[in-house]
């Protein structure tokens, strides 16, 4: 995952990346079930759904909305998710269109409508309903247009010499960091701080703020190619954490206090990527529509179909009950296999905070439309791999 977006090309790649290839600690959800990944839905009532009535649904219909405006674009006949389990997209026609006369100040009409127009689903690996859950968030760093004062590490656009064949070689991260774009590629912003810089690359997309109080948001426009290594993996490697310190909080406190090992554990990590200034508050996921803090949802979309809600029985990293509607808006590297999601919480210090510290066990429900075309329809009416 990595996420890329047909609009903007977001990688909106999630906490999780700090931890990939980590085990988890005892607190988080259980190891993936063996085998190859295989989703299967099995139909159930509203009343199976953790927390339905007690969730304020109202606040999950912007996001719900923008979905809903990207799906009635596409062609009738396009399927939803890659192997059509979300129907057709002229099966959301009516679904949409109905949306339209929900007011987002009306929760129980907003409850109404998505009993009335979806079926929930609970997805399972095979037979296992239990998945991970991380959290995303979106960086802000101080930066300059130009180079000067504390303003010295280059965030690059993309090069024009960036193979398009994302497997053919290019310049390691450790490369770059030497010299090696220097003519080859122009310096979109300069940041001040080299290790908010590589956080920003993993989560490939945030904020800029300038001296004059000016923001601007920029995203993600390629990368090297280059295997991703986690950075929670290189200071577990070598010894400079332990796996149950592994936080994003601790990981990026490492490797501020530790200014002259630091550089050489990131150049660990030869995944490099380019940026570009963007438009709008909000970063945009892989779906193509910008993400809304605690209910946009990122998920693997060989399993989950981009634009559907979804309902979510999770936890947040204080082990308070996280049961809500969510959007399925976003996709991320890290993020694999048919039960995992990682949920954006947003910009600042508080959506940080939340971002770095959840690992969390739970399962979510797919709401797909009542009425959708056959020959999905027909699979997905029984238990059964769609």
């Amino acid at each position: 995952m990595t996420k890329r977006s047909a609009v903007c090309g977001s990688v909106l790649l999630g906490c999780a990346l700090l931890l990939a290839a980590c085990a988890t600690s005892p607190k988080t959800a259980s190891p993936v079930a063996q085998g190859p990944d295989r989703l299967v839905l099995t139909p159930v009532g509203y009343n199976r759904l953790p927390g339905w009535r007690s969730d304020v649904l109202t606040q999950a219909l912007p996001a719900f909305r923008r979905s809903c405006e990207r799906i009635t674009q596409l062609p009738p006949g396009q399927p939803i998710g890659s192997d059509g389990s979300g129907g057709l997209a002229g099966d959301w026609l009516a679904p949409c269109g109905a949306l339209r006369r929900v007011s987002d100040g009306d929760p129980e009409a907003a409850r109404t409508y998505f009993e009335s127009w979806f079926q929930p689903f609970q997805a399972a690996n095979g037979a296992r309903t239990d998945g991970l859950f991380t959290g995303y968030f979106e960086s802000e760093l101080k930066g300059s247009r130009t180079r000067g004062g504390p303003y010295q590490v280059p965030l690059y656009a993309r090069p024009s010499g960036l193979p398009a064949d994302p497997g053919q070689a290019y310049f390691s991260r450790a490369e770059i960091e030497q010299g090696a774009l220097e003519g080859k590629a122009s310096v979109l912003v300069w940041v001040a701080d080299a290790v908010d810089a590589h956080i920003l690359q993993i989560q490939g997309s945030g904020r800029i703020r300038f001296d004059d109080g000016t923001v601007s948001q920029i995203g993600y426009n390629g990368s090297n190619g280059r295997k991703y290594v986690g950075l929670g993996q290189i200071l577990l490697n070598h010894g400079k954490i332990t796996l149950e310190d592994v936080t994003m909080q601790t990981v990026r406190r490492w490797l501020k206090s530790h200014p002259a090992e630091a550089p050489a554990m990131m150049a660990e990590n030869p995944r490099y990527v380019f940026f570009r200034f963007t438009s709008g508050d909000s970063p945009t996921g892989s779906a193509g529509v910008p993400l809304t803090p605690g209910r946009s949802l990122a998920v693997d979309q060989r399993f989950v179909p981009l634009g559907i809600p979804l309902w979510l029985d999770s936890a947040d990293p204080d082990g308070i009950p996280l049961r809500r509607l969510m959007i399925a808006q976003d996709t991320g590297t890290a993020i694999k296999g048919p039960v995992r999601g990682d949920v954006f919480w947003g910009a600042g210090d508080a959506a940080f905070d939340k971002a770095g510290r959840m690992k969390s066990s739970g399962s979510y429900y797919l709401l797909l439309p009542r009425e959708r075309s056959a020959p999905v329809a027909l699979g997905a009416t029984a238990a059964g791999p769609l």
